[in-house]
């Protein structure tokens, strides 16, 4: 079944979904992204089929269209501002979060739409937990470490948002190790290329 997050339920001009290895939702109709693991963020103004172009942040503010990326253990977040009724889609693995790219994506909506970080409303989706994402030494040091141990990425970008001034009330986590929990959740790490891919999308209406 699609995942909802119980914070972003309750605006009622606000419709989005964590799809599951169980529902796997589809990108037609939606705005996505060619994904490169980089903090670039792209406005998305219109639908004219396929992708938006190349980064791992889709914003936008036009009512009725939906942003969405795609995961297998990356963790997807999605930010909605209650007075714009702007809403991002975002991909954040390793590399974008180091690049502290859910930051990248709120300043870009402040420039387009402004966005107030206090307007925000943001859901963190599964990705692969703490208790399963052991990195190296050189990854470990993008986040503080001075030797290989686990990541909690989800940890980091929720520190993140509220380091750039999103409410602590206004963030959810949704539970759930997509590593971990393999009947519910597509995980590169586990399955390698052959892993399928998890859609996660926002539309304002």
């Amino acid at each position: 079944m699609t995942l909802r997050s119980s914070l972003l339920s309750q605006l009622p001009w606000v419709e989005h979904g964590f799809g599951t290895r169980n529902d796997a939702l589809s990108q037609d109709g939606m705005a996505g992204l060619e994904q490169v693991h980089s903090s670039a963020v792209l406005v998305a103004d219109r639908f004219e089929g396929g992708r938006a172009g190349t980064g791992d942040a889709l914003i936008t503010n036009r009512s009725g269209l939906a942003v969405s990326v795609r995961t297998a253990d990356c963790f997807p977040i999605l930010l909605a501002d209650v007075r714009n009724h702007a809403v991002a889609a975002v991909h954040a693995g390793w590399r974008g979060t180091a690049a502290r790219i859910v930051v990248e994506a709120l300043g870009r909506m402040r420039d387009q739409f402004g966005t107030s970080p206090e307007d925000v409303y943001a859901a963190i989706g599964p990705g692969i937990g703490v208790c399963c994402y052991e990195v190296g030494g050189e990854v470990a040091r993008q986040f503080g470490l001075d030797q290989p141990g686990n990541i909690d990425l989800a940890g980091h970008n929720r520190r993140q948002l509220l380091e750039a001034g999103v409410r602590e009330t206004h963030i959810d986590t949704l539970s759930g190790c997509t590593f971990c929990d393999a009947a519910r959740f597509h995980s590169f790490r586990r399955e390698k290329e052959s892993a399928g891919r998890m859609i996660s999308f926002i539309r304002a209406h």
